[in-house]
């Protein structure tokens, strides 16, 4: 199955879902990625080399396919919304996406809630136009420091009912690739820091019962 990730900022996909990403690959899936922000005019010690860290970190995971655009950093808000989803239109189109994995609509990053109505909306592109994959799947990943917040308590927060086992060997690979977006990475107790991440991973694995998960919300599945 062709898998599209479509996320607002380059590490965010190795944030959310990078063990993920690995094994769908491994499995024989494709993973495109679809990143409308490219820049980080607003992000503290933030490498000025996003494009080429993002490359170099996908590559680690396996992925072959990125889409990038470049809307505003932390001002998607004021971009016609239209222009967001034709873009991920596009990558849909381009890729015959057949599943969707997005941001959640309650992050309290703005960009990523923009981008989150952008691939809902594009979802729905095969209704609209033919030669269009059905779409299989469409889910929310989880990306700590910006998820867990859900400040929006009029908007339902992130409800994990989707886990994928990603073992030991999935939080090793996920690391690595972490490692090649400079500035990323905190010390702990930051949600960014390797504890974090692999406590997140921990606890998701212990709900679902398996070794290590991450954790995606399910909002549409055609079976």
């Amino acid at each position: 199955m062709n898998y599209l990730l479509v996320i607002a900022h380059p590490d965010d996909e190795v944030l959310g879902a990078g063990a993920t990403i690995h094994k769908l690959i491994e499995n024989g899936d494709k993973v495109a990625i679809c990143t409308m922000a490219n820049h980080a005019a607003a992000r503290v010690n933030i490498s000025d080399t996003l494009a080429n860290d993002q490359r170099n970190a996908l590559r680690t995971l396996g992925v072959e396919t990125i889409y990038s655009a470049d809307f505003p950093n932390i001002k998607m808000n004021i971009v016609p919304h239209l222009d967001l989803v034709q873009f991920v239109e596009q990558c849909i189109e381009n890729f015959m996406a057949e599943a969707i994995i997005t941001h959640h609509p309650s992050d309290t990053n703005n960009d990523h809630v923009m981008t989150s109505y952008a691939a809902q909306a594009a979802s729905r592109l095969f209704q609209r136009k033919q030669g269009i994959p059905i779409l299989k799947l469409l889910m929310y990943m989880e990306v700590l420091s910006s998820t867990e917040w859900s400040f929006d308590v009029s908007a339902n927060r992130f409800t994990p009912n989707y886990f994928v086992e990603i073992g030991r060997e999935g939080i090793d690979i996920k690391l690595e690739a972490l490692q090649y977006y400079k500035g990323v990475m905190r010390s702990y107790p930051h949600p960014r820091s390797k504890e974090s991440l692999e406590g997140l991973a921990a606890y998701r694995g212990a709900q679902a019962g398996c070794n290590y998960a991450e954790a995606f919300e399910c909002v549409f599945r055609s079976v």
